[in-house]
Order: structure tokens, then C-alpha cells, then sequence
């Protein structure tokens, strides 16, 4: 493999690194709404200014309330792990092109 291709692979590990810490902050979010918190930490408006955006592209095309329990952040989690499925096996094909 050449020096491109571990280049390619080493972005494609970025990346993959990026959208898990976004997995994260979905998960957080979606804990921290059970608890009720104080809509005036910085904390949690970080988080919901995060989150928000996600949610709501969700909600647009998916029913994803039931009974009250959103399931908006198990879709978007979902959707990530197969974005990064896709993404390591389309970094690892080109790295092997080149």
C-alpha cells in the first residue's frame, strides 16, 4: 500500500473518530432528557444546539415519537454506525486503489 492509501486510511479513521464522538453527544442528550435539567446550562444548551438540527432533519421524515418516548436519537445512532460502516469500507477500497 502506498503512502496515499494510509493517508486515505488515516482520514477515513478520522472521520470515522468525529462521527463516534457525535454518537456520544446524541447519547448524552438523550440521558439528559430523562432527567429534566436546567435548560440555562451552558452544558445543556451546548448539547441541544448540537443535537437539535439532527433531531429535527429525524423527525422530518420519520414518526419517531411513541407514547412520549422520542426515538429520534436511536434512529440518528443507527444511521451513524451505518455511515460509518460505509465510510471505513469505501476509505479502505480507495486506499487499496491507490
Amino acid at each position: 500500500m502506498s503512502d496515499l492509501g494510509i493517508a486515505f486510511l488515516k482520514l477515513g479513521g478520522l472521520f470515522t473518530g468525529l462521527i463516534e464522538v457525535y454518537i456520544w453527544v446524541v447519547i448524552i442528550a438523550a440521558l439528559l432528557s430523562f432527567v429534566n435539567p436546567d435548560p440555562y446550562n451552558p452544558i445543556v444548551q451546548f448539547l441541544s444546539r448540537i443535537t437539535k438540527p439532527a433531531y429535527n432533519f429525524v423527525r422530518r421524515f420519520i414518526r419517531t415519537n411513541f407514547n412520549g418516548l422520542d426515538l429520534a436519537p436511536l434512529v440518528i445512532i443507527v444511521g451513524l454506525q451505518v455511515g460509518i460502516i460505509l465510510l471505513n469500507l469505501l476509505f479502505s477500497v480507495i486506499a487499496k486503489l491507490l
